[in-house]
């Protein structure tokens, strides 16, 4: 079941991203898109996703996880389908939207399915092989979008239509609900260790939330800089705007063999601190190695974000579809907060006739606020149990 659910994780995920970021490369070069369109269509996706992930284990109260995921699957098929046969930017704006909602509720299930029944210690590897399989399909699905698009740009929908098609096929091949670790059993977290991990568990979705919002400031802007300010190709620009989802992946993978990191502070303030160096080097950059560069920063910072937020919340809620759902809810936010940072930034320079200050203006106090609140609850010293019970938390969840 392990192999299969990852194997689905690397699938989806590939066909996730021909979308979620690759659109907007189709958007730009086939379609004219302005960078003020490009934004609205990421804002618009990231409410719908968030609003997909926020419904997932109120569906699953009623339907099994592994039908939800089947009904979410087969309306992806169709949605990408449909853009396919119709791909102006009136069946992009309809139907970008209606992956988002889809996409959203779909992850809480994969993410259950991947953590549940694992105990903490075994739970963290788990997650650290389903960030690999996920985060390794995006470099990957990128680097082939921009071919796609410059040869035959409706085979970017069709193919992840393929996709959602394979899916189908295969995952009956889950149980129909997953089995969750028992309250009673001897390795579930203490009080104390519990409370610990909330504490880093709003470290890390702070930070989370900061590192969405700016991947998806940027996921709209990158085609400008690599082919507008920097001069490379559509082929070169959808490769190199991928140089932070490999230095993620290798940050994933080495949380996942080495995990002394677990229930630590210091990660988190790196990660923390990360984020806004390299958004600032990426945007800004005036060579490709400039930009490079912070995409790495920034790749390697998200990651440890990441990571640490699904960790500690599958940790705490005992990997519930409750804990993927506001995982990916809070993603979705994200999601949605960097594309309105970033068309409030183009207001800005508007009005001081400086898009560079404008960016500056809106995009730096953001950053500066999110990193602020990430690092404000990594300044305990002492572990105190907080008002409500984190163990009445984990008991309420399955």
């Amino acid at each position: 079941m392990h192999r299969l659910i990852l194997l689905l994780t690397f699938t989806e995920s590939f066909a996730t991203i021909l979308l979620e970021r690759g659109l907007y490369f189709y958007t730009y070069d086939r379609l004219a898109f302005s960078t003020s369109a490009n934004l609205t269509l990421a804002l618009i996706f990231g409410l719908m996703y968030a609003a997909g992930a926020w419904s997932a284990h109120r569906l699953c109260q009623h339907i099994s996880e592994r039908t939800l995921f089947a009904l979410l699957t087969a309306g992806l098929l169709i949605a990408h389908l449909a853009i396919g046969f119709w791909p102006t930017a009136t069946g992009c704006m309809v139907g970008f939207p209606l992956v988002g909602l889809l996409s959203g509720a779909k992850w809480p299930i994969i993410e259950t399915y991947v953590t549940a029944g694992c105990t903490p210690r075994k739970a963290i590897a788990a997650i650290g092989r389903f960030n690999v399989s996920w985060a390794l399909a995006v470099p990957i699905s990128l680097a082939i979008t921009g071919p796609l698009i410059a040869s035959r740009p409706d085979a970017l929908f069709f193919l992840a239509a393929g996709i959602h098609l394979t899916t189908l096929a295969l995952l009956f091949g889950l149980p129909k609900r997953p089995a969750h670790l028992k309250l009673d059993h001897p390795e579930q977290p203490n009080p104390e260790t519990l409370a610990r991990y909330g504490h880093l568990q709003t470290s890390a979705r702070w930070a989370m939330l900061g590192s969405c919002a700016m991947a998806f400031l940027l996921a709209p802007l990158l085609p400008g800089i690599f082919q507008n300010r920097l001069g490379h190709s559509l082929q070169a620009a959808t490769g190199l705007s991928a140089g932070l989802d490999v230095a993620r992946v290798l940050t994933f993978a080495a949380l996942g063999l080495f995990t002394a990191w677990r229930g630590k502070k210091m990660p988190l303030v790196l990660g923390a601190l990360g984020l806004p160096l390299g958004l600032g080097l990426t945007l800004l950059g005036p060579n490709t190695a400039t930009v490079l560069t912070g995409e790495a920063i920034f790749g390697i910072a998200s990651g440890i974000v990441y990571y640490a937020a699904l960790y500690h919340t599958m940790v705490l809620l005992n990997a519930s579809i409750a804990a993927g759902s506001a995982h990916e809810t809070l993603i979705g936010l994200g999601f949605a907060l960097g594309p309105a940072i970033g068309l409030l930034a183009g207001v800005a320079g508007h009005a001081t006739q400086n898009q560079a200050l404008g960016l500056a203006l809106v995009v730096g106090p953001t950053a500066l606020l999110t990193t602020l609140l990430a690092l404000r609850p990594l300044g305990f010293s002492n572990v105190q149990r907080s008002e409500k019970n984190p163990c009445d938390t984990i008991k309420s969840r399955h």
